[in-house]
């Protein structure tokens, strides 16, 4: 009796075994099936439009604070750069955005294929897409400088605040499309420098020269 109990326990034990991993790989296997590429579009649109306003716009405010300590023209100078950005960024993306759907209307037409239509890419959503993650990456420089009244101290906010976000948007891109965390952030934070000190410096420089 106590060898048939045992074998009767070896047998749960291996099945029990068995479940776990076959379990677990079904879990790998959903994963696996995710197609990072299908999230490529979109992720670099969000992406692309949030740095590109809040690096912009924190250029542009570094440069009028170069020549200027009154925050009324930071500010002032920051939201116009908003406004336009965002109008130009859905413009833009409309504009490129539609001449992708009449070349593929048109390729459609010409195989014959009546079935795609709902596949197509749609115009007025990407442009309102590009405008909302341009406005988003452009109020954070806003927001930092609003009510500092010393212009070197709001540079020194504004510089670290921004800094803090592109490694924010850096990391999302990252876990989103599934790349490397570092060499995003990375990537991501020295542009943004880059554009603020070369702003900053030039518009400093075109002051002192008396233009």
């Amino acid at each position: 009796m106590a060898s048939l109990s045992d074998h009767k326990n070896v047998n749960e034990i291996s099945v029990n075994h068995v479940e776990i991993p076959l379990h677990m790989g079904s879990c790998v296997e959903a994963r696996a099936d995710v197609d990072y590429s299908e999230r490529a579009q979109w992720i670099r649109a969000a992406v692309l439009g949030a740095n590109d306003g809040l690096v912009s716009v924190a250029s542009l405010m570094m440069g009028v604070g170069a020549v200027k300590e009154n925050i009324r023209a930071t500010l002032i100078a920051g939201f116009a750069g908003l406004i336009a950005g965002a109008c130009s960024m859905a413009i833009g993306e409309f504009v490129s955005v539609y001449t992708q759907y009449d070349i593929e209307m048109a390729q459609n037409k010409r195989d014959n294929k009546r079935d795609m239509e709902e596949k197509l890419p749609n115009p007025f959503q990407a442009a309102i897409a590009s405008a909302l993650a341009f406005s988003v990456g452009a109020v954070v420089p806003l927001l930092a400088a609003a009510f500092i009244r010393d212009r070197n101290l709001r540079l020194v906010v504004v510089g670290a605040v921004v800094s803090l976000a592109l490694l924010v948007f850096g990391g999302v891109g990252a876990v989103l499309g599934n790349t490397p965390m570092g060499k995003s952030c990375l990537r991501v934070l020295i542009g943004g420098w880059m554009a603020m000190s070369i702003t900053f410096g030039l518009t400093k420089l075109f002051a002192k020269a008396g233009f």
